[in-house]
Order: structure tokens, then sequence, then C-alpha cells
């Protein structure tokens, strides 16, 4: 099967996940709604995800409005490297959830396997703060898709195929957003 033939089938297969796509959006829409904030954290091409869709918060997606808040936790190097030399790389986000989240927050938290231990770390800490948790993961969804709010599960096993869900999904969710705050 080619790359785009096994993009299109897993497309394909994502329309199965509309429902908890959509509910967490309502989440996500009813955090900003509240004054929260949502926060993003994943490692490697997630972690860049995470500042991409923060971007698309804050700044725009499609319509001119307000900003949206939104904070990426993959992109202050002194924070990461700082906690990781001085502490371990386990707990890197989950320190800075303790600063930065309350609980009328929500973490995004990406991780393709949903087994990343930082990952996981951080959202015990969120949920410690009695932060809302959306875990975007794929394959059988790992730990991840047990401790979260609302999980979406991306149905494949390949790693690319699931971080193209992921910003596809990023956006799904800046859309319904936009659309439900401008509606207000």
């Amino acid at each position: 099967m080619s790359e785009i033939e096994e993009h299109q089938s897993m497309i394909a297969r994502l329309a199965n996940c509309t429902e908890v796509i959509e509910a967490a959006a309502e989440l996500l829409t009813k955090t900003l709604q509240q004054g929260g904030k949502i926060l993003l954290c994943g490692n490697g091409g997630s972690a860049a995800d995470c500042q991409h869709i923060a971007a698309e918060f804050v700044v725009r997606y499609e319509k001119k409005r307000n900003a949206m808040a939104a904070i990426a936790l993959t992109t202050d190097s002194s924070i990461l490297t700082a906690h990781a030399n001085d502490f371990d790389f386990e707990t890197v986000f989950s320190r800075q959830v303790e600063a930065l989240g309350n609980d009328k927050d929500c973490l995004i938290a990406i991780s393709t396997s949903g087994k990343s231990k930082n990952i996981l770390s951080a959202v015990e800490a969120a949920k410690a703060k009695g932060m809302a948790v959306i875990g975007l993961t794929g394959g059988d969804g790992g730990e991840l898709s047990e401790l979260a709010t609302v999980s979406v599960i991306v149905p494949s096993a390949v790693t690319a195929r699931i971080q193209e869900a992921h910003i596809l999904i990023g956006h799904w969710w800046c859309g319904a957003i936009e659309e439900a705050l401008s509606a207000i």
C-alpha cells in the first residue's frame, strides 16, 4: 500500500471517531468560555504538533477573532533543559502543569503510543489540579486513553499516519471552537 493509500484509509477510519473528536472540541470550548487555558504537551513530532495547535488557538485558524489562551509546554528550552538536567525528563511537563495549570484549564496530552512516561506524568499532575485532560493518541491508546477525560484514539498503528491525523484533529478543533465562540 502506498503512503497516500495508507493515509486515505486511515482518514476514512477516522470518520468513526467523529463523536469523540467533537466531544473534545466541546470540552475545549467550555474551557475557554470559563476563562481557562489550554496546555499542550508531546514529544518529537507531537511536540511540534503542540506548537502548531497552540499557534492556531492564540493567533487564528480561519477567522479573525480574539486570541484563545493556549500554551505549548514544549517550547521553553531553558525550562526543558534545566528540568531534564536537574531532575529528569519524566517530569519535564508535569512540573510545568504544576506551575501553570488550574482547575479551569484543559491539558491536551499527545502521545502516538499512549505510553510516554513524561506525558502520563503530566496527565497525573493535571488530574491532581482538577484539570480536564484530552488524550490524543493512536494504536490501542495505551495508558493515556484510560487516564484522560476524553480520549481520541486514531485508528492506526503507524506513527506517521497517527501524526497526520493528530494535526487534522487539531485543525478540526480550532474550526469548531472558532465557530462556537463566534456564535456567542
